[in-house]
């Protein structure tokens, strides 16, 4: 129960932290937003259940992907009860579940989903270390195997479309047949908001350091 509480805790703190990290972010060329932050007041008949349904997990609103997603209200819903498995009841732990994310994120050089999910993944567990080498672009050195196993699963997945049999084989080792259908999905789910987040122009806080530089790899 206490495990139970602890993961449904942590994951109600990756929706709000995730909606905190977008919700006041400008274009990211300085121009007007491509999708002004809309407000609960503005919402539609069609946009209005969702909206009502975000704002009763998020902290702070109807920020981050969801103000996208909004402007497409069948497809948010679809994408926001996927959320809801992806983030409360997946299979895959939470910390590895995170390094999942933050691979992704760092494949796209997403300067939203680093600066959302990096602090996530470490309050799950993932260890300092690890977290700046992967930012740096590197295979993180002293992961344990469950970690090594998602690092390489998410990496080849997204840079070559494949995954080789001997990956496959130590995931088979490492996780349930669930869970690595359902490490394929999160990974999946966060290249879609990644490409959301980048074609919307988002970025970090006003003030925040983007955690990615022009002009690096």
């Amino acid at each position: 129960m206490r495990s139970a509480l602890l993961s449904s805790s942590m994951m109600l703190a990756a929706a709000g932290g995730w909606v905190a990290a977008t919700m006041f972010a400008p274009s990211a060329t300085g121009k007007e937003p491509r999708f002004p932050q809309l407000s609960m007041d503005e919402l539609d008949d069609a946009q209005k259940p969702l909206g009502e349904k975000i704002m009763k997990i998020s902290s702070v609103g109807i920020g981050g992907p969801y103000n996208t997603l909004l402007r497409s209200p069948v497809l948010g819903q679809r994408l926001f009860d996927l959320f809801h498995y992806l983030r409360w009841e997946t299979s895959v732990p939470i910390k590895l579940n995170e390094l999942a994310i933050i691979v992704i994120a760092r494949h796209w050089r997403s300067q939203v989903e680093w600066f959302a999910h990096a602090p996530l993944a470490a309050n799950a567990g993932l260890k300092a270390e690890t977290i700046a080498e992967l930012k740096e672009g590197k295979r993180p050195s002293g992961m344990a195997e469950d970690e090594a196993v998602v690092y390489d699963f998410v990496t080849e997945l997204t840079a070559k479309q494949k995954v080789s049999d001997e990956t496959f084989a130590r995931a088979r080792k490492a996780f349930s047949d669930q869970q690595i259908v359902d490490l394929t999905a999160v990974a999946g789910n966060y290249v879609m908001v990644a490409m959301m987040l980048a074609m919307a122009e988002q970025t970090v806080p006003p003030g925040k350091e983007p955690p990615f530089k022009d002009g690096e790899e």
